[in-house]
């Protein structure tokens, strides 16, 4: 069984919630197109000055998101 991955895009400022909660979309819209599974989308918000958007994967396609979208930081999840 894969472990489940969580992705992370970091986002600072005053409308960090906001770009984060943007991202999301783009996040889904990029599974759809590559018709990749994935376990939850979401954004986190740290403090008022720093949200994160993340997407949670199975380790055996987070190759596909992580060269494709870059993300800033990744995470096992439990």
């Amino acid at each position: 069984m894969d472990r489940k991955i969580k992705l992370l895009w970091d986002f600072r400022g005053e409308d960090a919630k906001k770009t984060a909660k943007h991202h999301t979309i783009h996040l889904k819209e990029f599974a759809t197109l590559e018709k990749l599974a994935f376990h939850e989308i979401g954004v986190l918000e740290v403090n008022p000055m720093l949200s994160s958007a993340f997407i949670i994967v199975d380790e055996s396609t987070m190759k596909i998101y992580r060269d494709a979208l870059k993300p800033h930081r990744g995470e096992i999840v439990d």
